[in-house]
């Protein structure tokens, strides 16, 4: 077996040219093939090429929500340790992540809901515009779908990969046919690296 060699900052790279000659005839469209190749670096599966859904012109308006300087809201803090803080700092966003919060496990306790939940409904309290990234828990999701009903509260762009068997196939659905600009993974694949590189594909393509 032949091993070819690297040097670390040629890696990356390397993994792209791999998964573009992997790809073959297969094309992405321009304005979203950042966000698939890196889904696809990510996990080595080439499954995400056919089950990410684009809602119309989500990533523009993703593009012009973190230039203006947004809170990128995850479900997870191990999303939030992958997004690249120095194109955080680049834009005057924020990365935040709720779910280990006193107030917020409070809250779930008094009203019997999950922290994905109570973690939710914190955020609806931002004054900043508010991207929600959920690698995890679909109940985050049916949690936002309730809330976009009910115009409570709803976030530039939603970005819904949870991974998993109960309720995900179905809360990702919702969240697709609740209209809110939306980058989903459908089906069960997914989690909270596929979120952060979704993330981070998004703030790259802002620029350097």
């Amino acid at each position: 077996m032949d091993i070819e060699y690297i040097l670390p900052d040629k890696i990356e790279n390397r993994s792209f040219e791999i998964i573009e000659n992997e790809l073959g005839n297969r094309k992405i469209p321009d304005d979203i093939k950042p966000i698939v190749m890196r889904a696809i670096h990510t996990t080595a599966d080439f499954d995400y090429y056919e089950n990410m859904f684009f809602s119309e012109n989500v990533v523009e308006k993703a593009l012009k929500t973190l230039k203006n300087g947004a809170v990128i809201v995850t479900d997870t803090n191990m999303t939030k340790a992958g997004i690249n803080r120095k194109y955080l700092e680049k834009w005057d966003c924020e990365v935040r992540c709720f779910m280990a919060d006193a107030d917020v496990a409070e809250r779930a306790k008094i009203n019997g809901t999950t922290r994905a939940v109570a973690s939710v409904d914190k955020a609806s309290e931002l004054k900043k515009p508010v991207i929600y990234a959920v690698g995890n828990a679909p109940t985050a999701l049916l949690r936002l779908c309730e809330h976009i009903e009910n115009k409570t509260f709803v976030p530039s762009v939603v970005i819904g990969v949870p991974v998993g068997f109960v309720n995900v196939v179905q809360s990702k659905e919702l969240i697709i046919k609740s209209g809110i600009p939306c980058i989903v993974a459908r089906g069960r694949k997914g989690g909270s690296n596929v979120a952060a590189a979704i993330c981070n594909a998004l703030l790259y393509m802002c620029g350097k």
